[in-house]
């Protein structure tokens, strides 16, 4: 079990780098649109250091797959939610994006549902499932994946009056969180037909399942759309509400589609219950719009009397 809490831990640091690193490379790049996807495949492509963050991204699903093999579900999510403090310092520090004294509290409350997560756990007594019926798992991912499209598209539409406060980016992050919500289950999924004894037969079964096309679908659409919104908005919010978006998901679905049981104990079952709740309270207390740029003062030409 340990070793999924450290798999976890690197997952985060793994998905930080990544998305800052695709941030600094989109900075340096005209403006990418969703409406010409080709272009802006060719724009991120022709960039070493945007390359170098997708890397780090595809290792991050690589080891969020070892994480769903040993933690349950609702467990992995409140771990991973602490990487967005890591992602907030490297913002800080790498982009020069300044957090303000809400999202700051917002952080604290994370490492603290971090710790009350950790705490919940017990060796040998959280049991990990392995399988979901197809038919559940599209009833549930479908009507998901439409949802987060509609809401890109209307953030879209509202960003392009000219006359409105600029957005932090929290309609793109929790359009962008569902479309990855989708793709975590389907991580889980895959999971749990890996195995060392007879890996043709693994990949044929994986291949019958509705799994490895929903991470298709989720992986172009979520590419393409995450690096518009990451152009535009600030990487230290767009991504802790897509975060937050994807851990809820995947932690309230997930865990209902494998059928995973919560902890007995009433001590346990507190702690990871309020943990995932003070998790969510993130995306709450986000501001919805960064403050307006203030016009710039202009000294008054002084005449003689």
């Amino acid at each position: 079990m340990w070793w999924g809490v450290a798999a976890a831990l690197l997952a985060n640091v793994l998905y930080s780098t990544g998305f800052v690193l695709e941030k600094r490379a989109l900075a340096a790049l005209p403006e990418v649109d969703v409406r010409r996807p080709a272009r802006l495949l060719r724009l991120v492509l022709g960039s070493p250091l945007w390359i170098g963050g997708s890397l780090a991204l595809a290792s991050g699903f690589g080891a969020q797959l070892a994480v769903y093999r040993t933690l349950p579900i609702a467990a992995a999510q409140g771990i991973f939610v602490s990487g967005l403090v890591l992602l907030v310092l490297l913002s800080a520090r790498l982009l020069g994006e300044e957090t303000s004294g809400r999202e700051r509290y917002a952080l604290g409350a994370i490492l603290l549902a971090l710790l009350m997560v950790v705490l919940s756990l017990r060796e040998g007594s959280d049991r990990v499932s392995r399988s979901a019926p197809a038919p559940l798992i599209l009833t549930v991912c479908l009507p998901s994946l439409a949802a987060g499209l509609w809401l890109y598209g209307a953030a879209e539409r509202r960003a392009r009056h000219r006359h409105r406060m600029p957005t932090t980016g929290v309609e793109y992050g929790v359009a962008v969180g569902l479309l990855y919500g989708v793709s975590s289950l389907a991580i889980k999924g895959v999971s749990s037909y890996l195995t060392t004894s007879d890996l043709a037969g693994a990949v044929i079964d994986v291949l019958r399942s509705p799994y490895p096309y929903l991470l298709l679908f989720t992986g172009a659409f979520g590419l393409v759309m995450s690096q518009a919104a990451l152009q535009r908005c600030r990487a230290s919010l767009i991504v802790p509400v897509c975060t937050t978006v994807t851990s809820l998901f995947t932690a309230v679905l997930g865990t209902l589609a494998f059928g995973e049981a919560l902890p007995h104990d009433p001590v346990r079952l507190t702690l990871r219950l309020a943990g995932t709740a003070l998790a969510v309270s993130v995306l709450l207390v986000m501001p919805k719009h960064d403050a307006a740029p203030q016009p710039p003062i202009v000294a008054k030409e002084l005449t003689p009397p």
